[in-house]
């Protein structure tokens, strides 16, 4: 057996101190300060699934008393809904600004829903979903809380959820272009939730699972701006 002298500590000199690192109030008020925006932010990504996990138990008890047709009514009144806040600016920013009452945005939604020239079918659940949201003061994560339920959803169907973002609306046969292209990787369901978002300037933004393939115009600028910066 070999034994491993320990090293030989140097002789400590009169006035020699070991000095303790002391912490820096700046970097710990901002390390507090980063753990709490971290927590908030887990906090809200919590928010619409919850919501849609409600909507959802709601949806399988119906379902289970024999209402063979309410998961198709919910997903397609929140459809509706979510077509609603997607085209009409005036109606999305009433939901997002936290300055407007949570009455006058349910009765904005209400005046929208209600409105015979837009041809929207929302049937009870979804109307009273909607208004436990706004009630509640949750009514800028309105359009999150669908896309979850549509993840909920497309689960129960055995279908991936996959929602792409484009600056002009997809048309049929950029859909199907898509929809052949997701299906030669693997992915032979997948159902599209579709958002439209000039800001990206032009390709697509496309999140499956966990996975977001980002092939925009805007991303690529920002791209090729960091590579410019960075030969500079």
């Amino acid at each position: 057996m070999f034994f491993v002298p320990a090293p030989k500590r140097a002789p400590q000199q009169n006035g020699d101190r070991v000095r303790v690192p002391e912490t820096n109030p700046q970097v710990a008020e901002i390390a507090a300060a980063l753990r709490m925006a971290r927590e908030a932010r887990a906090a809200v990504d919590a928010i619409p699934s919850r919501y849609a996990g409600g909507l959802m138990a709601l949806a399988r008890e119906r379902y289970e008393q024999g209402d063979a047709g309410i998961y198709d009514r919910i997903a397609q009144g929140l459809d509706a809904v979510a077509a609603a806040i997607e085209q009409n600016a005036v109606f999305r920013r009433t939901l997002e600004s936290p300055l407007i009452p949570a009455e006058t945005q349910l009765k904005a939604v209400l005046a929208v829903l209600d409105d015979p020239a837009t041809g929207l079918s929302v049937p009870r659940e979804v109307r009273n979903f909607i208004g436990v949201v706004i009630r509640n003061r949750r009514a800028a994560l309105l359009a999150r809380i669908i896309a979850a339920f549509r993840a909920l959803d497309a689960e129960r169907r055995g279908e991936e959820q996959a929602e792409v973002v484009t600056a002009v609306p997809l048309d049929d046969t950029r859909r199907a272009q898509l929809l052949a292209a997701l299906n030669r990787a693997g992915h032979a369901r997948v159902r599209l939730a579709e958002r439209v978002d000039p800001a990206i300037l032009g390709g697509l933004v496309l999140k499956l699972g966990s996975r977001l393939y980002d092939s925009s115009i805007r991303s690529r600028l920002q791209r090729l701006a960091h590579a410019m910066k960075g030969a500079a």
